[in-house]
Parts: C-alpha cells; sequence; structure tokens
C-alpha cells in the first residue's frame, strides 16, 4: 500500500508539469498582452511594466524561471488586475468558498442520488423507479447555465411576488444561510442524477447475487441485507464516480459563482480571463489540476477500504 501511494504521488509531478507547460504555451500562443486596454497604454508603460514582471525576458527564461519560484517558494506569483495582491493571495481569499460551496453541494448530491438509487433498485418498474430515473435523465441532460436562472425565476422572483415577500430566497451574494440554497442545488443536481443512475444500475446487479440470497436466506433483516451487504458491494462504481465528481464541482463552478455573484475562485477565474490576469490563471489552472489529481489519488484508495479483496502492491 505504502509502496503504491509513494508512486501514485511521484506520478503527480509529471502531471502538473504537463499542464504547467500545456497552460503556459495557450498562454503565450493567445493573441494580445496583459497590457491592452480600450485605450491603448503608452509604449513606455508598457515596456515598464513588462520589466517589472519579468515580461521583456526570453520565454524559456520566463518558463523555469515561474515553476521555480513554485517549487521552491509555492509562490504563483504578482496579480497584475490587483497590484497589491499575490495570487497566493487570491486563492487564499477565494478557494474556500469555493470549497463550501463545493462541498455542501456534493454532499446534497450524493445523499438524494444514493438514496434515490437504492429506493429506485429496489422498487424497479414501479412508479417510484420511474420518476427517480425521470429526475436522473432531466438532472444529466439539463445544464447549469440553465438551471440556475430557472431557480432564480421561480425562487427568487414568483414565490417572493406569490408570498408577498414572505418566502424569499436571495438570487446572489454569500455569508449568510439563505444565501447557500440556490446555488447549492444548483451545483449538487447534476451529481445527484449521475450518482442515481450509478447506484441504481450496481445495485439491480447487487441484488440478484447469490450471496444476497443467502444473507437472506439465513434470515437476516432486509435493512442488515441491503445495507451491509448489498449497498458496500454496490459503492465500487458509484464512489468511481463521486471522487470525479467532487474534482468537478470545486474546479468547475464557474458559472454557477458568476450567476449567483458568488465571490469564489471559479468566479475570479473567469474575470482573469478577460482581464489576462495570466499568473492568476496559471496559479488556479495548477491548484485545480492538483486537486484533480489528489481526487483520483483518494478514490483508489477508497477501493481497498470498501472492497478488502482489492490490494495494492
Amino acid at each position: 500500500m505504502y509502496r503504491y501511494v509513494i508512486c501514485r504521488t511521484l506520478l503527480l509531478v509529471p502531471t502538473i508539469l504537463a499542464v504547467y507547460t500545456i497552460t503556459f504555451a495557450l498562454i503565450h500562443l493567445t493573441p494580445g498582452g496583459p497590457w491592452d486596454r480600450e485605450k491603448p497604454v503608452p509604449a513606455e508603460i508598457q515596456a515598464h511594466l513588462n520589466k517589472k514582471y519579468g515580461l521583456d525576458q526570453p520565454i524559456w527564461e520566463q518558463y523555469f524561471r515561474y515553476i521555480w519560484d513554485v517549487v521552491r517558494y509555492f509562490d504563483f506569483g504578482p496579480s497584475y488586475k490587483s497590484t497589491s495582491r499575490t495570487v497566493n493571495d487570491v486563492i487564499r481569499d477565494h478557494f474556500p468558498i469555493s470549497i463550501q460551496l463545493g462541498l455542501l453541494a456534493m454532499a446534497i448530491g450524493t445523499i438524494v442520488g444514493v438514496t434515490l438509487g437504492v429506493v429506485s433498485a429496489l422498487r424497479q418498474n414501479s412508479w417510484i423507479d420511474y420518476a427517480s430515473m425521470f429526475f436522473a435523465i432531466l438532472g444529466v441532460s439539463v445544464p447549469s447555465f440553465v438551471v440556475g436562472p430557472v431557480f432564480v425565476l421561480v425562487f427568487s422572483l414568483w414565490l417572493n411576488k406569490l408570498t408577498a415577500g414572505q418566502f424569499w430566497l436571495p438570487s446572489g451574494s454569500w455569508g449568510r444561510p439563505e444565501h447557500f440554497v440556490l446555488p447549492a442545488a444548483t451545483l449538487a443536481l447534476y451529481p445527484a442524477a449521475l450518482l442515481a443512475r450509478y447506484t441504481r444500475s450496481s445495485m439491480l446487479e447487487v441484488i440478484h447475487a447469490d450471496y444476497i440470497r443467502t444473507a437472506r436466506a439465513k434470515g437476516l433483516m432486509e435493512r442488515a441485507v441491503i445495507i451491509r451487504h448489498a449497498l458496500k458491494n454496490a459503492l465500487i462504481p458509484v464512489v468511481t464516480v463521486a471522487g470525479w465528481l467532487v474534482a468537478i464541482i470545486l474546479t468547475g463552478s464557474f458559472y454557477v459563482e458568476t450567476v449567483f455573484s458568488v465571490p469564489g475562485l471559479g468566479r475570479y477565474f473567469v474575470t482573469s480571463v478577460s482581464n489576462r490576469d495570466y499568473p492568476v490563471l496559471m496559479g488556479v489552472t495548477l491548484l485545480f489540476a492538483g486537486v484533480v489529481a489528489v481526487m483520483n489519488l483518494l478514490v483508489d484508495l477508497l477501493y481497498a477500504y470498501i472492497d478488502p479483496r482489492i490490494t495494492y502492491k
């Protein structure tokens, strides 16, 4: 196990390096520059800014200097837009908010999705099964940039008018519990739908296995059969999808944060694209790549916990 963890951890190095190289190349191949504005910046000022931020150096020197600062000092550089803050400050201020939103959405999606999947499998071909799968297809098919405005329209506008202001969920901002509801529900819809489908499929395969019939023949209570025997063995494909979804939710909430005015890292990342704030783009991309790689490693390790037959050498 320890050898496997060490090897997988070392593999993160070339993975992150590849992501850095591709991102660095795309940034420098994109037409334009960080000082392009509607009103042209004088050439003298551009030269001063390039010298200040090291953009006047050869490309290869910029490439190695940045990655060296990241490896040695964990320094992602200064922000071109917010001159009083570094990229580390931006990540420190905004990433915790994205984590809160992502984990809350994933918790809701996991509880709803796994519950619907189990109930749907146990009531196969019933109206509960059909209703659950309709929800699953709807949640997978409808993107968040449609779900978000619909939630705002229904819960922030229509119900506010119908109840004369007694029922109201804010359409934006962050800080109070009521601010969490709509963005978390919007983000939770897709993972809940996907997990419901995977849980149902896996449970249908497991509950017809021989050892489940043996457990029932031994006189075990149905709850014990489902939870201790069927559900645990059905969770392996679900954990695989859940680990991938956690990474996607934490790193892919750009649109939801923008729609609901959540001051998370995703919203700041979108703003940095239009501002051509290259250090922020690079730092956030490397951070998100690291999150995805670490989540994949954790999912692999969870396999051994769920199924003792799985071992790593």
